[in-house]
């Protein structure tokens, strides 16, 4: 009845995915030290300029994803930003180890997240664009596979690399990331546009597009936002300050922590395909709440960890839950801004992913410092944040794949 799944070029589409994903590990395992040991900056301070940069991507993002919608071109509407975006990032990236001062370094974090943004957006909207709703599970589940073994390379070679030199890591993440994405460039054929649906997708900017999810008579659009909002204040929180809280609560090296978090990344690259196969079985909102649960309770336990054994088990659990949540998010996402806006409402996911960015290790950033460096802190936030995404995922009527909205008593 249906056709077999395109397992080949979702893998090829994937090494995007694993372009981007190389990127933040290394970014988030090193800088906060960098911050800390080279420039002796405070926790809240150290939060600031981990995500000040992110105040602008949340609207650079979701401006970009639209505009690529509306882009017209011999190789595509997404390419392009590929093109100009995936190189600056590069160049940029390297920058970073090198700085010497504070403003030099927040300007090489500036620049590259901004590159970053330039072709995040119009990336991940490949997705919407190459797969029908019923599919976008499991490809999901793929390039987030693909992101995971992007993120194991980076924190288990980073790891390694770093012991050599510190600029090495992030000469390896930038020449790993070019090479990904120049195969999306070279072996992904975009779809082309149809003519007659043009007049539907240039129309709605970055703001019409959010004032039509706020106003929605379904609120559901809303809901998943919220949700996406409050699991990654919990998620952004772990990411930053784990290799913190491992250093420096834990007494672990933060060579041996970045090692010690590919085993988060390996789970979710073994897990990603099965959590988007199970979605398709069972439906994503079920799997995502599923998620959401094991998540709370593993950012309980953390209050109680006090050694490397521990932390391990902590770990490894919370990368297989994280995949039942992320990698089901976005195609869900996708379901209510339907197939015309893909790009516009990639940016909209983003946008909530990026405020998440901002807020999260900022504020955490500002308790760990006003209750002396108690690193645990970050576990109570994130716990709370996460049983909100659960509160919120509730909420939402879940499409089927034939695009007809179902309650949360889906099977």
């Amino acid at each position: 009845m249906s056709k077999r799944f395109p397992y080949s070029k979702t893998f090829i589409l994937g090494f995007g995915f694993l372009g981007i994903s190389v990127i933040w590990p290394i970014f988030n395992n090193y800088v906060p030290i960098f911050l800390k040991e080279d420039f002796g900056l405070t926790a809240a301070v150290i939060g600031f300029v981990m995500t000040w940069d992110n105040y602008l991507n949340m609207f650079v993002q979701p401006i970009v994803g639209n505009r690529s919608d509306n882009t017209r071109t011999r190789i595509g509407r997404r390419k392009p930003f590929m093109l100009v975006g995936a190189p600056l990032a590069a160049l940029f990236f390297i920058a970073v180890p090198l700085s010497r001062s504070v403003p030099g370094i927040m300007v090489a974090l500036l620049l590259t997240n901004m590159s970053m943004a330039l072709f995040r957006a119009p990336t991940v909207a490949l997705l919407g664009d190459l797969f029908p709703s019923r599919q976008r599970s499991t490809a999901n589940g793929i390039i987030n596979l693909m992101g995971g073994i992007g993120a194991i390379l980076a924190l288990l070679v980073g790891g390694i690399l770093y012991s050599q030199a510190r600029i090495a890591p992030f000469a390896f993440g930038s020449v790993v990331m070019l090479t990904a994405i120049a195969v999306v460039l070279l072996f992904v054929n975009e779809p082309k546009v149809e003519a007659e649906r043009e007049d539907a997708e240039t129309g709605g900017n970055f703001f019409d597009n959010m004032k039509e999810v706020i106003k929605s008579a379904d609120r559901s659009g809303l809901m998943i936002l919220l949700a996406i909002l409050c699991w990654f204040l919990g998620w952004n929180a772990l990411e930053t300050w784990i290799s913190s809280f491992g250093k420096f609560t834990l007494g672990i090296d933060e060579g041996l922590m970045a090692i010690l978090s590919s085993g988060l990344a390996l789970m979710f690259v073994i897990s990603a395909l099965p959590a988007g196969l199970i979605a398709t079985r069972f439906g994503r909102k079920r799997v995502i709440m599923v998620g959401i649960a094991g998540m709370t309770v593993l950012f309980l336990y953390g209050l109680v960890i006090s050694n490397m054994a521990m932390l391990i088990s902590m770990l490894i659990p919370a990368g297989f839950f994280w995949a039942l949540i992320n990698v089901n998010s976005l195609p869900m996402v996708y379901d209510v801004g339907g197939n015309v806006r893909i790009g516009a409402f990639t940016g909209l996911y983003y946008f909530s992913a990026n405020l998440a960015a901002v807020a999260g290790p900022q504020v955490v950033g500002i308790l760990i410092d006003v209750t002396r460096e108690n690193y645990r802190i970050m576990f109570i936030f994130a716990a709370i944040f996460m049983a909100l995404a659960g509160l919120f995922m509730s909420r939402v009527k879940e499409k089927t794949q034939t695009g007809q909205l179902q309650e949360s008593k889906q099977a």
